[in-house]
């Protein structure tokens, strides 16, 4: 008999546990299955198929104007690319906003027709019936608190979040949202020590992204991380990479090749 162990997908338990234990875990935005493989092959437990994707994959200078349909298909592709990261759907800007009855309905769209294992909505106080419904019906869901890029337009642009006053706000909703059956809460461009302290008080893990290095995992545009997207970066954002740089000299060289006949050559044609 095989003593090979057949994979599983990662759950929000497992990210918990990790969690618990003191050990830092780490989230990645896809929008691919090629690319969300190799995230996963990489060591990534969590996915997020982001709303990002407007800016990163549609071209639009905010997260605004995608859809539930154009969100469905990259949240299925990311599924069929892994076999053991967890993968967490965005729910776009107009898909919950009316209330727990509209999100309960784009929540099962995407578990259902993409094969998603959480989703992911933003808000504090607003959004506590929408974030309930969600979690009686059995679906994980994230909440994202700070910068809220779907208000971005109410917020006056991507800036700081949780200075003053507005921390005391921030952490009362982080708590209202745990209350509400949220499994874990992404801390977005947050003064760090605000973000060390809403750590400190939930059970259920943060996620920062320029939240600095107190909360529980990281996420990032994977863009961002391999140097894909141009400059400026968000201060937030360390490359690991020059994507950007090694395509387009890659290319350029093809290029060159096809106007010189160089190629392609002999090996790369048929007989």
């Amino acid at each position: 008999m095989s003593s090979h162990t057949p994979k599983r997908r990662i759950t929000m338990r497992d990210l918990q546990a990790r969690t618990d234990a003191g050990q830092p875990w780490s989230m990645v935005t896809a929008y691919d299955a090629l690319t969300a493989g190799v995230l996963e092959s990489a060591g990534v437990p969590a996915l997020l198929v982001g709303d990002s994707a407007a800016m990163v994959v549609h071209g639009h200078d905010s997260t605004i104007p995608i859809t539930v349909d154009e969100m469905l298909p990259m949240v299925s592709a990311v599924v069929r690319g892994t076999s053991e990261a967890l993968v967490v759907a965005d729910l776009p800007f107009g898909s919950y906003q009316e209330g727990p009855g509209q999100a309960l309905a784009t929540a099962t769209r995407f578990m259902k027709e993409a094969g998603a294992h959480a989703v992911k909505l933003e808000g504090g106080l607003s959004v506590l019936p929408q974030v309930e419904a969600l979690a009686s019906a059995g679906i994980p869901v994230v909440g994202h608190l700070g910068l809220t890029p779907q208000s971005v337009n109410l917020l006056g642009g991507y800036r700081v979040q949780g200075r003053g006053e507005s921390g005391q706000l921030l952490m009362r909703d982080a708590k209202s949202l745990e209350a509400a059956g949220a499994t874990a809460v992404v801390l977005e461009v947050v003064p760090e020590e605000l973000a060390q302290q809403v750590s400190e008080i939930l059970s259920i893990p943060t996620i920062g992204i320029g939240a600095g290095p107190g909360t529980d995992a990281q996420v990032i545009v994977w863009q961002d991380l391999l140097g894909l997207t141009p400059d400026p970066a968000p201060r937030f954002v360390r490359r690991y990479a020059n994507l950007r740089d090694v395509m387009t000299e890659a290319v350029g060289r093809w290029v060159d090749d096809v106007q010189n006949r160089t190629y392609p050559a002999a090996e790369h044609s048929y007989r």
